[in-house]
């Protein structure tokens, strides 16, 4: 009978795994200190060489951001964006409390651009929404949302400064959301933008342009965001 040979799992890996479920269980949290290389080394019986491996590797992906003379720490959290949901329930889904700033909430005729993706005549009356989203306290990103005026007329600035814009539309409107189509690209950020961010100097953001439709595949949202590039992580699954 022939043996069944059962996978080792490298050293390096078994530390990756051992952060990464501290991180997961909320033992560690973001900004929290990570064992150093000398102390894994000792915790899991190998050498210094393969407690840096491990740690290089989580640094590679962005779990962990090492600071010469400081240590290392958990890295920021990264939104993924491979599936729809809302900046509240994103920032749930990792633990972090959530918060919006509302920067501005107007009323306006002479957004064409808004007004054509959302499938409507350009002096369309919208509902033009801007928020800075916090997570965590941090900020990850600036949207501008905008909507049919006439479809939401209750929509008001003092509900989405606590609330989600998705849980208000089911709830108050009957409005389920399905799928969403979005352009992606990167640019640099206006001066304005940097200073709501926090942006370190030169890092580039993730400016994303997104059309959410409703189950019944109408047009709803259009969002024009402006993400930090170092929280936030586009993944794309292809077929061939």
């Amino acid at each position: 009978m022939q043996r069944v040979r059962r996978k080792v799992t490298p050293a390096y890996q078994k530390i990756q795994h051992a952060i990464l479920r501290q991180i997961e269980s909320g033992q560690l949290k973001p900004g929290d200190a990570v064992d150093s290389e000398r102390e894994l080394a000792r915790i899991y019986g190998v050498s210094l060489m393969t407690a840096r491996h491990g740690l290089s590797m989580l640094e590679r992906e962005g779990v962990v951001l090492r600071r010469p003379g400081s240590g290392t720490f958990v890295g920021p959290p990264k939104i993924h964006f491979n599936k729809l949901t809302s900046f509240t329930e994103e920032m749930a889904a990792r633990g972090l409390s959530v918060n919006s700033r509302v920067l501005a909430f107007s009323i306006v005729d002479n957004e064409q651009d808004a007004a054509a993706r959302l499938a409507v005549n350009g002096d369309t009356r919208l509902i033009k929404l801007e928020r800075l989203r916090l997570g965590g306290e941090e900020p990850f990103a600036v949207e501008t949302c905008y909507l049919n005026a006439d479809e939401f007329p209750r929509l008001e600035r003092d509900s989405l400064e606590t609330g989600s814009l998705f849980s208000i539309l089911k709830y108050e409107y009957g409005v389920d959301l399905s799928y969403s189509d979005e352009e992606i690209d990167a640019t640099n950020p206006s001066p304005a933008t940097a200073r709501l961010l926090q942006l370190p100097h030169g890092l580039p953001l993730l400016r994303i342009r997104q059309v959410i439709y409703s189950t019944r595949a109408r047009p709803t949202i259009y969002v024009l965001g402006f993400y930090r590039s170092d929280r936030h992580r586009v993944l794309i699954r292809r077929y061939r």
